[in-house]
């Protein structure tokens, strides 16, 4: 009988225990389904109602001029809103939505930033899911947690109003009518649906993810494209490359090669010359210290061609200044950067800078150039301007090309504005993370 007894207590623990399990479970979701639920209400009707109407607005305001400023700005807090969403399904469901814009290069005009906003399908995908998410959000939402919501009315409200009052709840109506059975039954029915909302609830935050990921994420079309751009610029890449290593050969069999054959020759002239004509063996042997000077500054300044040391020691701060030192005319420098990026990263924004700077140098006529680099947006952004004679096109000549073929091996931009008459402006932009903070100087002068 003792053990009898001692089992069925241990029994009673038992299913008290998983009980108290389920429960604290269940409400551990209930209250994150109830808070995200009304969260998605709010932002649906609050914000997204809201920006649909302005956009619509401004969208329409474009012939008469408005609209051209309105709208860029309306659709950059659209897509920070559906960003806040990609964030929520992430976070709260696990569901992943990738940002699918397209790369807006800056120092563009009010009408040419205007017309890339609107070629672009995803700003008009995100306009769709501003209205079409009122009602999703709603009824997902009060799906989500309003099970939960009115459990706890039911339990924590409803009884003490049936004594005051002809309240209704739920199928009992009206509470007082039914006496105890009037007030016990809100609390037993509420204490339902609150168990039954904590796993139910994620349920309904989730489907609301997915409905938002078929609105907000790439389309396949635009995934093919990205597909076919990065392919492109791989093997843009690859010839670019391969460029390099046959111009490194190059330059170390014209340049420093052949005058290492020529200062060993020299080398040994001087040896056979020692002993019959010492003034002639001197001064095979200053030629050969004047070659090997050459050579020396030659594989110095192929190396720097290849990876600047300064890069390495000082960052893409210190080498461009060090650059700008170089150059025949001064040059404004103006560098604003919280940390470093990744060598490959630094290295493709360096080379680009020196390509830009020199072609102001050979073909701008400019009298003074400036630079300014800084980061913001997770791109670093790199500005060159000139006060030379302008109608620079990157189509017309190899060297630009070859920047954008080196910037879009990282998904870099280059945008050029560059009039008859000047000043030349050109943009460039790496997406890019900083690490190592540090204290940079914000300007100074070349």
């Amino acid at each position: 009988m003792v053990e009898i007894h001692r089992y069925g207590d241990s029994l009673e623990d038992r299913v008290s225990e998983l009980l108290r399990k389920y429960w604290r479970r269940a409400l551990s979701c209930t209250l994150p389904s109830l808070l995200r639920g009304v969260l998605q209400i709010v932002v649906a009707f609050a914000v997204n109602l809201p920006l649909f109407i302005v956009a619509v607005l401004a969208i329409a305001f474009i012939p008469l001029g408005v609209g051209v400023v309105l709208v860029p700005e309306v659709f950059r807090a659209i897509r920070s809103v559906a960003d806040q969403q990609r964030t929520w399904a992430a976070e709260w469901s696990g569901v992943k939505i990738p940002v699918p814009y397209r790369p807006e290069p800056a120092g563009l005009g009010p009408f040419r930033r205007l017309g890339r906003l609107l070629a672009d399908p995803a700003s008009w995908r995100d306009l769709l899911w501003t209205i079409v998410n009122v009602p999703v959000a709603l009824v997902l939402g009060v799906l989500a947690g309003g099970l939960a919501l009115y459990g706890l009315e039911g339990i924590f409200v409803a009884p003490w109003l049936a004594w005051v009052s002809d309240y209704g709840w739920g199928p009992f109506w009206p509470l007082k009518d039914w006496g105890v059975v009037g007030i016990a039954g809100p609390v037993v029915l509420g204490a339902v649906l609150i168990a039954v909302s904590g796993p139910v609830g994620p349920v309904f935050l989730k489907a609301h993810a997915l409905f938002s990921q078929s609105l907000l994420a790439p389309t396949r079309a635009a995934l093919a494209a990205r597909v076919e751009q990065l392919a492109e610029s791989r093997s843009e890449t690859v010839d670019a490359s391969a460029a390099e290593l046959r111009r490194i050969e190059r330059d170390l069999h014209d340049g420093a090669q052949a005058r290492l054959v020529a200062l060993s020759m020299n080398i040994g002239l001087a040896e056979e010359m020692m002993k019959h004509d010492p003034e002639m063996a001197a001064k095979l042997l200053a030629e050969a210290r004047e070659s090997s000077g050459t050579a020396l500054t030659e594989l110095r300044d192929l190396v720097r061609g290849i990876h600047p040391p300064v890069l390495a020691e000082r960052g893409l701060d210190g080498a461009v200044r060090a650059l700008a030192l170089t150059l025949p005319l001064p040059v404004d420098v103006h560098v604003d950067l919280p940390g470093r990026a990744e060598a490959p990263v630094e290295s493709a924004a360096y080379f680009a800078v020196a390509e830009m700077l020199a072609n102001v140098v050979k073909h701008s006529g400019a009298a003074r150039a400036w630079l300014q680099i800084e980061h913001s947006g997770g791109r670093l952004i790199m500005i060159i301007g000139d006060d030379g004679t302008g109608g620079a096109d990157p189509a017309a000549g190899s060297g630009m090309r070859g920047i954008e073929r080196r910037l879009a091996a990282f998904d870099g931009t280059m945008a050029v504005t560059s009039p008859p008459g000047g000043p030349t402006v050109v943009t460039l932009e790496l997406p890019c993370a900083l690490s190592s903070p540090r204290i940079s100087p914000s300007s100074g002068t070349g």
